[in-house]
């Protein structure tokens, strides 16, 4: 976690969550909802993994209309750039003090993220690249593209990215850019073009649990 040195870490907050441990598991589900959603959104889509996951399900703490999110955003579809960063560190800091106190391993952590819960995600892989064994990226954009990190992933995680065709939340140029940011950064892109829009669909879900049994196999 060297890059939270340059942080004021006293200024972070600790996140609402639920952990729900699984008997004999090493891996462990990181859930991030959506915008207006909560830690116990994606809980039910959990289950579709398979039970030999941990996981850790996360409220996003700032609020946008009385709307959970994990940042701020400035517009639709237009982000503050600058708390994206902070926020990833925070949650960066979170997630090794609750690896500790619920003693699961940070090494194996897989983010399961559904719009802005998958952006979040996406800061995690941009300023954190190492620390996510892996990702389901629903619905995503580029978090970071005013000043974007030089990414150099050290082991090439597998990411399940997901866009809607006709997602009006997002340019698919701008898609176009951000999958190839990280397939260049060194993950292991699998894509998935939804005939959806922002909404998630059965075939993401089916999708993204083919991905996670090909590549995080039970036991």
């Amino acid at each position: 976690m060297h890059k939270l040195l340059s942080m004021n870490t006293a200024a972070f907050k600790p996140l609402t969550y639920i952990y729900q441990p699984a008997p004999g598991a090493t891996r462990t589900l990181l859930l991030l909802h959506g915008t207006g959603g909560d830690e116990r959104d994606l809980l039910p889509l959990a289950a579709h993994f398979g039970i030999g996951f941990n996981v850790l399900s996360v409220r996003g703490n700032v609020q946008e209309g009385g709307m959970p999110r994990f940042f701020r955003r400035l517009g639709m579809g237009v982000f503050d750039e600058a708390d994206v960063v902070f926020r990833t560190h925070e949650l960066a800091d979170f997630l090794s003090k609750v690896a500790e106190q619920e003693r699961f391993d940070l090494t194996q952590l897989i983010a399961v993220g559904y719009s802005n819960g998958a952006n979040i995600a996406g800061g995690l892989l941009m300023l954190y690249p190492g620390l996510l064994a892996g990702a389901v990226l629903w619905r995503p954009m580029q978090p970071l593209v005013q000043e974007v990190p030089l990414v150099v992933a050290p082991q090439p995680a597998p990411v399940y990215f997901a866009a809607g065709q006709h997602d009006p939340t997002v340019r698919p140029a701008a898609t176009e850019v951000y999958a190839a940011l990280l397939v260049q950064a060194g993950y292991q892109l699998t894509r998935h073009d939804a005939l959806a829009g922002h909404n998630l669909t059965q075939a993401d879900l089916e999708g993204a649990v083919v991905w996670m049994t090909k590549n995080f196999p039970a036991g």
